[in-house]
This record gives structure tokens, sequence and C-alpha cells, in this order.
């Protein structure tokens, strides 16, 4: 049978991060720092709105604002199609970018969808 995704907006604090339970464990300085997940999927989604397509160059650029906070821990960033969420290669019309991020000990999800 076939599966149907439905991807839900992410309701959001005020600054940025995904609401979830697992906020509460963090520290000031950890809360601080998840914000960079929210700032790395936006940039890449910036990009996509300037004009860039390829799903590998979207990922680099979340990558990069992701490694940039020492704090964080990468676990996964992927660039799926929205509704079979199957990863992307080469060009893209719209995507949902998603990633996973340790913050100390807590693991954080977020997700955007781009295009379409």
């Amino acid at each position: 049978f076939p599966i149907e995704v439905i991807v839900c907006p992410t309701i959001r604090e005020t600054d940025g991060l995904a609401m979830s339970s697992r906020n509460t464990y963090l520290n000031p300085r950890e809360r601080q720092a998840a914000t960079v997940i929210y700032r790395a999927l936006t940039a890449a989604q910036k990009a996509f709105e300037a004009g860039e397509r390829d799903a590998e160059r979207l990922k680099c650029i979340a990558r990069q604002v992701i490694e940039s906070e020492p704090l964080a821990s990468l676990q996964y960033l992927s660039c799926a199609h929205p509704e079979t969420l199957e990863e992307l290669q080469g060009r893209v019309n719209h995507a949902l970018l998603s990633t996973a991020v340790l913050i100390g000990k807590t693991r954080l999800i977020d997700n955007v969808l781009i295009g379409g």
C-alpha cells in the first residue's frame, strides 16, 4: 500500500527553535547553541530562494552553519522529496530539508519545506 506523508508546519519558539519537550533538557548555553539548527535550515532555504537548486549544495550550506557551532554534533541532514521522503540528488524543485543534531546530550530534530 502507498504511504501518504503529511508534512505539517513546525511550531517554533521565539528564538526559532522547534517547539519540543526536549528543549527543557538544554542548559542556557546549549539552548543558545541549538538555534544554529534553524539558522542552518533557513540558510539553505534562502539559498534555494536565491536560485540554488542542487540538493548536495543545499545540504552543504546547512552543514556548514551547523558545523560552525562547537556544541552541535550533526547526526543527519536530508534533502528529500516532501511526499515520498526519498533522498534527492541533483536539481530539486521542492524538498523537505530535515536534520537531527546533538546539542550536549539532547537530540533535536527540525525541518523546513522549500520550493513547490
